[in-house]
């Protein structure tokens, strides 16, 4: 089994429960386990500004699927929530990123991993210390000095979800 660390990101149509909806997917792919599962963050868009905000947050997984196969899974659930890629870094419905799959470095045509854009992004850094606070990456760098040297994108936390009721019996 490996450990995969997988960002989320969604500016467009309720983007909090595509998020949770996207958990519980990620929880139910096949050979995978959901470990844990951060808060979820609101922050400024990177790019072109006049969008929405974005809600972001992580997961992480342990799988035994091999990377590629994640990243296929990963780009379903992202077509079953309507993403359109239209503008680089504009909104979308749902952005399944793969952060980090094991202590893997990966370079190829459609993954690159440890993810490129990470240690620039706080709403990726502070989502992956909720996970794990001594979470390196496979360079050895430190997710958390990497957060303290992250430029300030005015991350806020957002309260948790109100679970449903769950039927009586």
């Amino acid at each position: 089994m490996t450990d995969a660390f997988i960002g989320l990101g969604s500016n467009l149509a309720e983007p909090t429960i595509q998020l949770a909806r996207a958990v519980a997917e990620l929880a139910s792919l096949p050979q995978t386990s959901l470990v844990a599962q951060s808060a979820f963050y609101r922050s400024h868009p990177v790019g072109p500004q006049d969008q929405p905000d974005f809600v972001n947050g992580a997961v992480w997984l342990s799988t035994a699927l091999g990377a590629l196969d994640l990243l296929d899974y990963l780009q379903a659930i992202e077509q079953q929530h309507g993403r359109q890629r239209v503008q680089h870094w504009g909104p979308r419905t749902l952005d399944l990123d793969l952060l980090m799959f094991g202590h893997e470095t990966i370079h190829s045509e459609r993954l690159t991993v440890p993810h490129p854009e990470l240690p620039n992004r706080d709403f990726v850094l502070q989502p992956l210390l909720d996970l794990n606070a001594g979470l390196n990456l496979p360079d050895g760098r430190s997710i958390s000095e990497l957060r303290q040297q992250c430029p300030d994108n005015q991350l806020r936390r957002l309260l948790p979800l109100p679970r449903e009721p769950q039927p009586p019996g």
